[in-house]
């Protein structure tokens, strides 16, 4: 075999080499998909309780403040708030010293912002319009939307990776 021969032989991958390698590649790359699939759905489901954690808090905050007198309640009301938007609002306490409600102290923030369902798809839709509602007045076995917010559930129909729907989170 001539010097020539060999150097030529030497340099590079033959055809079967590099289809081979693809073939590994490829392979290792749809058997990673899937995991990446239920890493991100898990994700997901993390959001979506952190984000139920919050607005469940900030509802509970509320409630306690009307109950402690520092946000007015009008007679036949729960003491739930009428919406959600209102959690993010700066609302004028009840005790306040100031009746126009300019001095920082005689106003109540519960939430800086309202998170959204991480599984509503629609980007455009306001956070507060992403989650189901139900009412104090509503039963538990049929959550209605009514005259307050005593809780929130994901309007979503999907099933959780442990088998439950998340609307009933």
């Amino acid at each position: 075999m001539t010097q020539a021969g060999s150097r030529a032989a030497a340099s590079g991958f033959t055809l079967i080499e590099m289809l081979i390698t693809l073939a590994l590649v490829g392979l290792l790359a749809m058997s990673s998909l899937p995991l990446y699939e239920v890493t991100a759905r898990r994700q997901k489901e993390s959001d979506l309780r952190e984000s139920l954690r919050v607005i469940r808090s900030g509802l509970d905050a509320y409630k306690a403040a009307v109950d402690a007198g520092a946000l007015k309640k009008e007679a036949g009301q729960s003491g739930y708030p009428p919406t959600l938007e209102i959690l993010t609002e700066s609302l004028l306490r009840a005790d306040a010293a100031d009746p126009n409600g300019t001095d920082a102290t005689s106003r109540i923030v519960i939430l800086r912002r309202l998170p959204r369902d991480p599984f509503f798809t629609d980007p455009q839709v306001p956070s507060a319009q992403t989650w189901n509602l139900r009412s104090y007045a509503s039963r538990p076995d049929d959550p209605q939307p009514g005259a307050d917010v005593f809780d929130v559930t994901s309007k979503s129909t999907a099933t959780a990776l442990n088998g439950t729907p998340y609307a009933s989170w």
